[in-house]
């Protein structure tokens, strides 16, 4: 696996790096890449998730913490330059061996620094029982990204407050929740930091590729896409009705649709899952105009293997979970 590296030390915004990630997929010859990477205080959101019932914006403006999209599902994230971002890109095509490689790619890293690292449910990985880094995915035309956190020594904090709806109540257990569910490996390893970094790269790479100046321009192109208030804070269509509803071993669910006269008009579907699959195109657009009744969706759906879209969710599922 080549180590992708820029060609100085120039620090940029979250969003540059998912730039960068495209960039290496889309322009590099086919191989395994990987990266790491730290930003100022930042919080990122799935592809799929409503900013405002996951960050406190207020909470972020008031202390300068910066808020983006990103591409791949999964859950809201903190980062700042105590916690490292990991990226890697992969010829391979079938998302789900490619992230359960992944995910055992970072746990045997662990255990080889002695760290009894665990992988466990559907994107995190645990040490003692308490997560230390959160994982997802995306697919590009030939090519898987997955990206994640690894927790060295983050501000936990402002990582409740910023990704928490403004409650105080809420705000109070979380941070007590998290203490208790959060670690960071600062606290099991006498090494600094850097000096983690450079035992990962050790480790996963042989080899490294050098961007120059050209491709950073080209990815500063590709960055302005995540820099647009449509991408940023989404389209959220009218609605007469929202369900909510997690599903074990999928995710948080939560739809937002407008019903009119018993015909279901617009869908909008929300939630930490993780895509595999096109979601507007193959499953909620052939959803408008349905009757709204389980049988109407069900053989709207007949043909459509949802399992392909959305990771672990069966047909029936998705279908018991808009009417419930």
């Amino acid at each position: 696996m080549k180590y992708v590296a820029l060609p100085n030390d120039v620090q940029h915004r979250l969003p540059f790096y998912l730039a960068m990630e495209e960039y290496v997929a889309r322009h590099l010859a086919a191989d395994d890449y990987f990266f790491m990477w730290q930003v100022e205080p930042t919080v990122i959101f799935g592809r799929n998730q409503l900013i405002d019932t996951e960050v406190d914006v207020e909470y972020c403006r008031a202390n300068s913490i910066q808020t983006y999209r990103r591409k791949s599902g999964g859950g809201c994230v903190y980062a700042d330059r105590d916690n490292l971002m990991l990226s890697y890109v992969t010829p391979a095509s079938n998302v789900n061996l490619t992230f359960n490689r992944y995910m055992l790619m970072v746990e045997h890293l662990l255990q080889k620094l002695g760290i009894d690292a665990k992988t466990t449910g559907r994107n995190d990985i645990l040490v003692e029982g308490k997560k230390v880094s959160g994982n997802a995915f995306y697919h590009l035309p030939g090519r898987s990204i997955v990206h994640g956190t690894m927790l060295y020594d983050t501000d936990l904090e402002k990582m409740v407050r910023s990704t928490t709806p403004s409650d105080a109540k809420l705000k109070s257990k979380g941070v007590e929740s998290v203490r208790q569910h959060v670690t960071t490996l600062n606290k099991y390893l006498d090494i600094t930091i850097d000096e983690f970094k450079n035992f990962v790269r050790a480790n996963l790479c042989d080899g490294e590729v050098v961007l120059d100046d050209c491709a950073v321009e080209a990815i500063k192109e590709i960055e302005q896409g995540y820099l647009t208030d449509e991408f940023i804070y989404g389209r959220n269509p009218a609605y007469t009705s929202v369900v909510k509803k997690r599903i074990e071993g999928v995710g948080e669910f939560e739809a937002r649709m407008e019903l009119r006269d018993g015909v279901l008009r617009k869908i909008n579907l929300a939630g930490d899952f993780f895509l595999v699959g096109d979601l507007d195109g193959s499953l909620l657009a052939p959803l408008s105009g349905v009757s709204f009744t389980p049988e109407a969706v069900a053989e709207r759906l007949a043909d459509i293997e949802v399992g392909n879209i959305i990771m672990n969710l069966s047909k029936q599922q998705f279908i018991n979970f808009l009417f419930e």
